[in-house]
């Protein structure tokens, strides 16, 4: 329920802000509205108010919406009336009605960060974890616990920036000059070569093919939590205890003890453990489970997690109303500008359709920023406000920029188009959108599936 509520409000946030552009500048210009949608298909609920010239409706698939003007191209109008009507007004004027809806949604996604970075934005410290040998982090010479200050001169003060910057750098297919502080304090530069990825590494964590991951404070062998009637409990483990060794293995981190306890389902294993400062010997044997056809042992235990180690970790990105301004314009930007340089990749096919999402993953994108807090979800409207205002802008029929690409064509030579190639080009934006849809559908019952 949590992630469908999101999902709609998310859905009539976006749209009703879209919508009320083209409504307010159409009203500006004395156009006249006949009805004013959220949603498409039939008509669930009217409204009039005012002087009633429109209709606030809710219709019945709420995936969008739509303002109807008084248009000759639908219908017959009268002649009193002509003068209001959107075919009548002068092209610029028409332009500035259609651009409206997008310049909304970047006007709203503007607004939701400023917000957003007035309220502060949590994050992880972008402080680095083990990098992977043979990666280009490790050919950049960049080591661990070492913090990443700022990429190509723009600042990173958390990982959620690290990887924003970075995927820009990747899709450019540049170097990044990298400004390191080490442990000691020390600042140095570094060059990150990210020439070498591939399309199929942006489907997944790409910044581990780069061999780039947080810092995480370690887990040690310690019992937090005991399963009741579980193998750990009848095998005399208590919490608090510290594994030392099994089957004579030295166990330092939490993930070695995970290593051995699943490598011997239905397995007696000798182990030591440290209570109290005394050293007690134990015999314990993991239950088998089926793991993806593969027999693997549980135990029934977790790890005690040192809850003030991690926090450390964390960090709030805040800036103060002067300075959020510009940052919220700037963030805009670059998302705008990111989303164009993916799209672009995509038609040349230097990055998979598989990145394309449709309503299913962003229901549950939804339901997800809505379960971890309202700074989430705020982030989470403003990048989708933002990707709707791009996708709208693509001179593709039926959208707004195929509708401003026919006025900057009667802008040039003077005339409409015809009306034959007004029709040709609605049944190509028709195919174009059809087919990114079923490739969007696609992409989002794979996920369903495969996860």
């Amino acid at each position: 329920m949590t992630t469908l509520l999101a999902f709609v409000v998310a859905i009539v946030v976006l749209v009703l802000f879209h919508e009320l552009g083209h409504y307010v500048v159409a009203r500006f210009f004395d156009v006249k509205v006949l009805r004013f949608s959220i949603g498409f298909g039939k008509v669930l609920y009217t409204r009039r108010f005012g002087n009633g010239e429109t209709e606030w409706a809710l219709s019945a698939i709420p995936l969008g919406g739509y303002v109807k003007m008084l248009d000759e191209h639908e219908g017959e109008v009268e002649e009193h009336e002509l003068p209001r009507a959107f075919t009548r007004k002068p092209v610029l004027q028409r332009m500035a009605i259609v651009v409206a809806g997008p310049i909304a949604n970047l006007l709203l996604a503007i607004v939701l960060y400023f917000a957003l970075f007035i309220h502060g934005v949590p994050g992880i410290k972008p402080v680095l974890g083990e990098v992977a040998p043979d990666t280009p982090a490790a050919h950049a010479g960049l080591q661990f616990k070492q913090t990443i200050v700022s990429i190509n001169g723009q600042e990173t003060p958390s990982w959620q920036e690290i990887r924003w910057v970075l995927l820009d750098v990747v899709l450019q297919k540049t170097s990044a000059r990298i400004q390191l502080r080490t442990a000691e304090g020390e600042s140095e530069f570094r060059g990150l070569e990210m020439g070498g990825l591939t399309a199929a590494d942006l489907d997944g964590d790409f910044l581990k093919k780069l061999g780039l991951k947080p810092y995480q404070p370690p887990v040690y062998p310690v019992i937090g939590k005991l399963v009741e009637g579980g193998a750990a409990q009848l095998g005399g483990l208590q919490v608090n205890d510290r594994i030392v060794r099994a089957n004579g293995r030295e166990i330092a981190l939490w993930e070695d003890w995970v290593s051995v306890v699943r490598s011997h389902p239905g397995k007696t294993m000798d182990i030591e453990i440290e209570r109290a400062g005394t050293n007690i010997k134990l015999s314990l044997t993991p239950e088998a489970f089926d793991e993806d056809g593969k027999s693997v042992g549980r135990i029934g235990a977790a790890a005690y997690i040192d809850k003030a180690a991690f926090e450390a970790m964390l960090t709030e990105v805040r800036y103060s109303p002067m300075a959020a301004l510009p940052e919220s314009f700037r963030k805009t930007w670059e998302t705008a500008i990111l989303s164009l340089k993916m799209m672009g990749k995509m038609v040349l096919g230097e990055v998979s359709l598989k990145n394309l999402s449709g309503p299913i993953t962003i229901a549950d994108y939804a339901g997800q920023s809505a379960h971890i807090g309202l700074g989430a979800y705020i982030g989470f409207l403003a990048l989708i406000s933002i990707s709707l205002g791009v996708l709208n802008l693509l001179p593709i029929p039926l959208l707004d920029g195929g509708h401003l690409l026919y006025y900057s064509v009667e802008l040039v030579k003077g005339s409409p188009v015809s009306d034959r190639l007004w029709e040709a080009g609605q049944k190509i934006g028709i195919a174009l959108l059809a087919t990114m849809m079923f490739f969007a559908l696609y992409n989002d019952i794979n996920r369903l599936i495969l996860g």
